[in-house]
């Protein structure tokens, strides 16, 4: 049976768009400000701010396309975009996050001149509007599109309050090491939560095993079910986050009831929060030699 995620999908575009309107509106304002202030510090931020406008229209794009129907031609649909879409988020922290810190040895190379109080103020700016998405991408379910977003966005408020940071620290101590520290520390908190993130996509995209879904235990379940002889070719993967999907070969008695059988496995796929089923049911006389 097909499911409607349009309601969920409706909700989550109209999130990204008022979050892509405040962040892309920002990041015309952190450029300008950072020419004018001399500020290399925001300039590298307004680097960072452009990857979120980058995500937040890729995240908005694979819903709008995700939430057609499937056709003859995408039998299932197109949700999963939404995962490539986090993949593709997900590479681009990696490579953000990697400059950061190249950003951060050069600077101890050759140290800039920063403009702090044009610096803070820009940057506080930055931390409000980064703070107004994230409440707005909040709550978003368990799309791994819209928590690439969120990410996004997370990581480029860290980044505001250590700009802010860093800005109160050179103003009333002119200590500018700070400023390619906490870039790395910055840098060093957003690859680990990228990777969790990276290997969650790459898992859907290669028909991996939904996270947290034991096969092991539907197997020996959809086995142990009354009138069940053997069962072959358990296969679970997920179209996208949230939409898993179970294929089984069952092996029963000739005395069972192929549609009681068939309504248990059901319940014994739904348990374990797989809504998708496509269970062969077959009558065999004699028991399966197991290999």
């Amino acid at each position: 049976m097909g499911h409607d995620y349009s309601p969920a999908g409706t909700s989550n575009s109209k999130r990204l768009t008022i979050a892509l309107f405040l962040t892309g509106g920002f990041l015309i304002a952190e450029v300008i400000g950072g020419i004018l202030t001399g500020s290399l510090a925001l300039l590298s931020d307004a680097a960072h701010m452009m990857t979120d406008v980058m995500a937040l229209i890729i995240a908005l794009i694979a819903i709008k396309i995700g939430n057609r129907p499937a056709d003859l031609r995408r039998t299932f649909g197109y949700r999963r975009l939404e995962i490539l879409a986090a993949a593709l988020n997900a590479a681009i922290l990696f490579i953000v996050a990697f400059y950061i810190m190249y950003e951060a040895w050069r600077r101890f190379q050759d140290p800039p001149e920063i403009a702090s109080t044009g610096m803070l103020v820009i940057a506080g700016i930055g931390l409000i509007v980064n703070l107004i998405s994230m409440r707005m991408l909040r709550g978003s379910g368990d799309s791994l599109n819209m928590r690439a977003a969120y990410m996004e966005v997370f990581a480029d408020m860290i980044g505001s309050v250590g700009v802010i940071m860093a800005a109160l620290i050179i103003k009333y101590t002119g200590w500018w090491q700070v400023d390619p520290i906490l870039a790395v520390l910055i840098g060093l908190w957003v690859l680990p939560r990228t990777w969790k993130l990276l290997s969650e996509s790459l898992n859907i995209l290669l028909e991996g095993v939904p996270l947290g879904l034991d096969t092991k235990k539907l197997h020996s379940e959809l086995a142990a079910l009354a009138g069940t002889v053997e069962v072959h070719d358990v296969h679970v993967w997920a179209i996208t986050s949230g939409s898993n999907n179970v294929t089984a070969h069952l092996f029963i008695r000739p005395d069972a009831n192929p549609s009681d059988l068939l309504d248990k496995a059901q319940a014994v796929a739904k348990s374990h929060g797989i809504e998708h089923t496509n269970f062969q049911v077959e009558v065999t006389p004699h028991p399966i030699q197991k290999e």
